[in-house]
């Protein structure tokens, strides 16, 4: 449940409330810029679910050169990420969802993903995500694809983390 009560502290912030089920309120800040982002934590975050091994300071490269960025702050800590690369007008592809451990099952990762589908609104979206996650996403609406090939850079990798055949 998010509150009612939003408050813009600037053009980029956006602050809002959600209980969590153990009946605590959370307060987080939904944050649109890499500005004042803890890269060490963007990489924490996404090494521990497995989708990228990369350091913080390539992490902060990668988000930098994204068309969105989404970071979701708790108490001055990054909870969750999120990012899109676009054209802005008809393609838009999404990477990197992903929230604490310790914050997920409250909504923090569907709230990330609305907040770039509104950034890149009019665009046909894809999802590029771990293959243990597929059916989240289509349970929000997102449908697999039949036409779409990859080609990694490190293929017996991706192999054996069931990304392909």
């Amino acid at each position: 449940m998010v509150s009612d009560a939003i408050d813009f502290h600037t053009p980029k912030e956006l602050t809002r409330t959600r209980m969590m089920t153990d009946m605590k309120n959370i307060e987080y800040r939904i944050i649109d810029t890499v500005d004042g982002i803890d890269f060490e934590e963007v990489a924490e975050i996404l090494s521990f679910y497995g989708l990228s091994n990369l350091d913080a300071k390539t992490q902060k490269t990668v988000f930098e050169n994204s068309y969105v960025t989404i970071f979701v702050k708790a108490d001055e800590k990054v909870i969750g990420v999120g990012r899109a690369i676009s054209d802005g007008i008809t393609h838009a592809s999404i990477f990197n969802i992903a929230v604490r451990d310790e914050y997920r099952g409250h909504g923090i990762g569907k709230v990330i993903v609305d907040e770039i589908l509104k950034r890149v609104e009019g665009c046909n979206v894809t999802l590029y995500t771990h293959p243990k996650h597929i059916g989240l996403y289509e349970h929000w609406g997102f449908k697999r694809l039949k036409t779409a090939y990859v080609i990694f850079h490190d293929e017996s990798h991706y192999k054996e983390a069931g990304f392909i055949d």
